[in-house]
């Protein structure tokens, strides 16, 4: 008897697990995953690689990863087939729509879905089944300010002016660490090493945030600032520009429309009269403004510590309009659109005008938020759940997403979950939000499954098309997501449980089809009969979309053939980002909407509350690069190494509050509903700003019923546990993760 040796085979794969998108190639040996590096040929990423891709391995490996349905019987999620969990479903939902109306359904959807585009794509498909109102993201939890911002201004919400960070001279971020993320809501693999490159140039990175981040440390100069004041310390630095005559508009000028407006809404907000709420010298105002006028290319960016408080749609979008008036707006190495090759609405329909976009098409039934985006707050659900009345949710759908532990006022909701008539979650994880589930329906392993990025490469600092097949096949019998999506509508829609998800993918393409292209429709349903789900969506988006080869009438454009047939060579480079105004936007004037009514109203709330003190002692958050999601914590190689769920504390509160290092201390906030604690383990360090304690997002994994089995064995304090889910951003529904005030006191240790 003879044995042959191994045969390594080698993969190559575009990472779901952050915004960065790096390309990795994955060794693969008897069906087992060997190694997992940066792959060098990939055109976005370059070999680059952070922790978290080579976790794959560990996320695919993961014991606690659900592989078969669970249904809840008498208290215990036990195993069932996929036929007696759809059965399940059927025999439950439809009577209770039946009885009290679509509304009584809700639906929530986490960031996950964002990296699979079966989720992404089809997710809508069961929200328009479902026909509720009660539609919930992780939107409003880190980014729906920035979304409504560009919208307004640009015309469509993900029209966002991204950093040109390989050609700029002066980088100014604002509330966000790159160098952990490699970007938010802009698509930067190592941002360390082009921002060391941009110094190298001689170009400046300067950071203004209340903790010293690893991006701080790395830039020419940071400055404190006092959490929830960006927008004042923004209008300010606008009112500068103004003020000493340092306002062009670049060659954008004709372009523009609001400018006076704007000039007129800063008056009040002189760096004078910002400086202590912000915790700023004036002078450090008025020379940040200055320097950024006198730069020949800048770029200013800023994210979740700017979008997640009460002013983050202000603040979003003062940062637009500093953009816009040095400049630098539509500018090589100032700030640029991307131009994707797939499903981006700014390069569909005519060039250069558009409807815009609206809020408030419907409000929640309890707290009367607007819609915005199509989607409610998701800090809304637990009122929605609780409070009895005409279309009160009595059913929920959750699809990739941990609200417990993510959003505001956790223990609140897991309250209300409890409350249900019927749950169903979509999810690879028994956690702390699906254990309240009737139903758990799981996703498959990202390597059982071929991806594309749809909405990173609209934010992507180089624009690409790249595609990943599957690596291993799927276990037999398990649907895809988006078969798993299409069962469902068809049971919320009547078809029952039975009903072929491929037929009724069929016939949605085929009404598409005809919608889309009307007398073509024919063909181009014959030109992708060999396609089915997202792979035919996308083979449609890529064939139709700026650099596609418009069915046979560019022959050299882009196929989805084409763009697959690239994996191993690191996919399509498709250019640097390049000036696209004015045919990007999308607004009903055909012009930058400077000055958006809503937000210059809103800028006199700001106005009224400069003079009001600012608190004694407040806590933000901080994410890791090995921990940005709470699932994260359960896979081995991102959990190893010292406790990161530690309250960062600088020296001089920790003395004021005899707080010492490694002990535990209680922190608590106050609400209307009564006061809330969280205990943690103090960390004195002086990257923290005087009077701000810093804990990080996700952590929390104490919660009975959860089976995060690594994740467990250091639970954690729960930050959101300590937040008002009754704070938001007016304008965009986005929770108030900052600036929060509390308390703080030592516990006594055994």
């Amino acid at each position: 008897m003879t044995t042959s040796s191994p045969t390594d085979t080698i993969h190559h794969r575009i990472c779901p697990l952050c915004e960065a998108c790096c390309g990795l190639e994955i060794k693969v040996r008897d069906q087992q995953v060997v190694s997992i590096r940066g792959h060098d040929a990939d055109v976005f990423s370059a070999g680059y690689i952070c922790p978290k891709g080579v976790a794959l391995k560990d996320l695919h490996e993961d014991p606690d990863r659900l592989r078969t349905p669970l249904i809840k019987r008498n208290g215990v999620h036990v195993p069932a087939t996929w036929e007696e969990a759809f059965a399940e479903i059927e025999r439950r939902l439809p009577p209770l729509i039946a009885a009290h109306g679509r509304n009584a359904t809700g639906i929530v959807v986490g960031n996950p879905s964002a990296h699979k585009i079966g989720l992404l794509t089809y997710f809508g498909k069961l929200a328009r089944a479902l026909g509720t109102k009660n539609v919930f993201s992780a939107s409003t939890l880190d980014q729906m300010p920035k979304q409504l911002a560009s919208g307004l201004l640009f015309g469509h919400w993900l029209s966002i002016a991204l950093p040109d960070i390989t050609r700029t001279d002066l980088l100014l971020v604002i509330g966000a660490n790159p160098l952990a993320s490699n970007g938010s809501m802009w698509t930067v693999p190592d941002f360390k090493g082009k921002a060391k490159a941009l110094q190298a140039r001689g170009g400046q990175l300067v950071v203004i945030d209340p903790r010293r981040t690893e991006t701080a440390v790395m830039a020419d100069a940071h400055h404190f600032i006092r959490p929830g004041a960006d927008v004042f310390l923004l209008a300010a630095m606008v009112n500068t520009l103004f003020a000493e005559k340092l306002v062009t508009l670049g060659h954008v000028v004709e372009w523009v429309n609001g400018a006076d407006d704007v000039q007129k809404a800063v008056a009040p907000f002189t760096a004078d009269a910002v400086a202590a709420r912000c915790g700023m010298d004036a002078d450090s105002i008025r020379n940040l403004a200055r320097q950024l006028a006198a730069a020949p290319r800048a770029a200013v960016y800023a994210r979740i510590g700017t979008c997640t408080q009460e002013y983050g749609s202000l603040a979003s979008w003062l940062v637009d309009v500093l953009n816009t008036l040095t400049g630098n707006l539509d500018k090589a190495g100032g700030v640029l659109f991307a131009k994707s090759a797939a499903f981006a609405s700014n390069t569909a329909g005519k060039p250069g005008i558009g409807k815009g976009v609206t809020t408030g098409r419907h409000h929640a039934r309890v707290s009367g938020a607007p819609e915005v985006y199509g989607e409610l707050p998701m800090t809304c659900i637990a009122e929605e759940i609780e409070n009895e009345g005409e279309d009160q949710v009595r059913a929920l759908f959750t699809v990739a997403t941990n609200p417990v532990l993510s959003s505001p006022n956790g223990p609140r909701l897991s309250k209300a979950l409890d409350t249900l008539d019927f749950m169903v979650s979509l999810d690879i994880y028994l956690n702390e939000t699906t254990r309240h589930a009737d139903v758990i329906l799981p996703g498959r392993s990202p390597l059982e499954e071929m991806h594309y990025d749809v909405a990173f490469p609209q934010l992507s600092w180089r624009n690409h098309a790249r595609y990943s097949p599957a690596v291993f096949a799927a276990p037999e019998g398990q649907p895809e997501e988006w078969q798993t999506i299409m069962k469902l509508a068809a049971i919320v829609q009547g078809k029952g449980a039975q009903a072929d998800a491929n037929a009724l993918d069929d016939a949605q393409f085929a009404e598409d089809a005809q919608r889309m292209f009307g007398e073509h429709a024919n063909a181009v349903i014959a030109a992708t009969k060999n396609l089915r789900g997202p792979s035919r969506g996308l083979e449609v988006a890529l064939r139709t979309g700026p650099y596609g080869d418009q069915f046979g009438r560019k022959p050299d454009g882009l196929t989805l053939a084409k763009v697959m047939a690239s994996n191993a060579a690191g996919g399509i480079d498709l250019g640097e980002l390049q000036p696209r105004i004015p045919e990007v936007l999308r607004t009903p004037s055909g012009k930058v909407e400077l000055a958006p009514p809503m937000l210059l109203q809103d800028l006199e709330r700001a106005a009224q509350s400069l003079s009001a003190p600012a608190p004694d002692l407040v806590i933000i958050g901080r994410r890791d690069v090995r921990s940005n999601n709470s699932w994260m914590h359960n896979l081995p190689i991102l959990a190893k190494g010292p406790m990161r769920c530690t309250a960062l504390v600088h020296p001089q509160d920790a003395a004021r509050l005899q707080l010492k290092d490694g002990a535990l201390a209680q922190i608590e906030t106050a609400s209307k509903q009564g006061p809330r604690s969280v205990q943690a383990h103090v960390q004195i360090s002086e990257e923290m700003m005087p009077g701000v304690v810093s804990l990080p997002h996700g952590w929390g994994h104490d919660l009975q019923g959860a089976k995060l089995t690594l994740a467990a064995q250091r639970p954690g304090a729960n930050l959101n546990a300590l937040l008002d889910d009754q704070l938001r951003d007016p304008l965009s529904g986005n929770a108030v993760l900052g600036g929060v005030a509390i308390t703080m006191r030592a516990l006594a240790t055994a």
